[in-house]
């Protein structure tokens, strides 16, 4: 919106010609996302609490978080608002990718609102039937997936890239769908298990986000990515405007959810933003990268993975408790130790994904 509106001012005024720039607009989109994130979301916690929309806590779950239950939940609104918003006014609206990312994200936040509103209505902690997420997720993921499998126009759309060994570019022809299906859902279900303490999943979530904005700029841009040798996907940079707004509204919402948290993300934004994350991952073709940076996030799904098989094959469990945050409380750290360390992981991991692209 404010995009068209700049371009037009430009015929006037050259200044505002640097809105044409794909680096100024997702510095501006980053800023936007934070500055609406900071201004909306004391009004929306209020609300939340006033409706009494609080946490329900788990009641084999640490005994530290007894704690925690009412604290209003279901601010992942407040990440899903920023985010659409901004990039409604700073994205290119006629880039189809545009379109396809944010109808996963708000899919996925439907599911996710669902999900949260059974469980504070009902006061359990079960929520939706995980057979009926995992099939309105399935649902959602494979429409995006054939979307993107039946737009692509060049080969490189629909291989799979290996990072270092550039050469390798392996063509999944129909196969794409289920790679795309996969990292989708995956990202989604595995942001979800993350968040499980206070700003765990949000910051590792933004930074994650950067990277991929990254990529995706450098991926649509035909001479970065000659250079770097990746694939060159025409449009994609424009996705590093809508990371942009990621990184500001996370950020935004971190500042109300970092410990001792004043909200809580919920289902309706961590879903959202892990399926978010992997459509991008899927757009830019660096679906192995993002498994890279985001491998907090599949540490935490292996860690559920493992221990309800060990449990189901031999009756003992691998982890005192799954998902594995909940393992190191368990060994005695304090949740702002467990919280802070697996950050840096996280920054560690997102730099090593982004290694791969110098290197071959």
């Amino acid at each position: 919106m404010l995009l068209a509106f700049t371009n037009f001012l430009s015929e006037y005024v050259s200044l505002f010609s640097v809105f044409q720039y794909l680096t100024f607009r997702t510095m501006v989109s980053t800023v936007t996302a934070l500055g609406l994130s900071l201004l909306i979301g004391p009004h929306i916690i209020r609300k939340l609490q006033q409706h009494q929309v609080g946490q329900v806590v788990r009641d084999d779950g640490p005994e530290t978080h007894l704690t925690k239950a009412g604290t209003p939940t279901m601010g992942g609104g407040l990440i899903l608002a920023a985010l659409v918003a901004t990039t409604l006014l700073w994205c290119d609206l006629t880039n189809r990718y545009i379109w396809i990312v944010l109808g996963v994200t708000l899919a996925f936040g439907a599911v996710g609102w669902v999900d949260d509103y059974l469980k504070i209505s009902r006061g359990h902690p079960g929520g939706l039937p995980a057979r009926w997420k995992y099939l309105w997720q399935s649902v959602f993921g494979f429409i995006a997936a054939v979307l993107l499998f039946a737009g692509a126009t060049t080969p490189q759309e629909t291989a799979l890239i290996v990072p270092i060994f550039k050469q390798v570019a392996m063509p999944l022809g129909i196969g794409f769908i289920l790679v795309a299906y996969f990292v989708i859902v995956f990202m989604s279900n595995a942001v979800n298990l993350t968040d499980g303490l206070d700003g765990l999943a949000i910051l590792p979530t933004t930074m994650v986000g950067g990277g991929l904005g990254l990529i995706a700029y450098v991926a649509g841009h035909a001479e970065f990515a000659e250079y770097l040798q990746i694939p060159y996907i025409a449009g994609a940079g424009e996705l590093a405007v809508f990371c942009g707004a990621l990184i500001g509204a996370g950020l935004g919402f971190l500042w109300f959810n970092t410990y001792p948290a004043q909200v809580f993300m919920g289902d309706v934004g961590a879903l959202a933003l892990g399926a978010a994350l992997g459509v991008v991952a899927v757009i830019v073709r660096h679906e192995i990268v993002l498994l890279v940076m985001g491998g907090l996030f599949v540490l935490e799904a292996a860690s559920v993975i493992v221990q309800v098989t060990s449990f189901k094959l031999t009756g003992k469990r691998v982890f005192r408790m799954a998902p594995i945050h909940h393992h190191f409380e368990l060994l005695g750290w304090p949740e702002p130790r467990v919280i802070v360390r697996l950050w840096i992981v996280t920054l560690l991991l997102v730099l090593v994904g982004l290694a791969t692209l110098k290197l071959r």
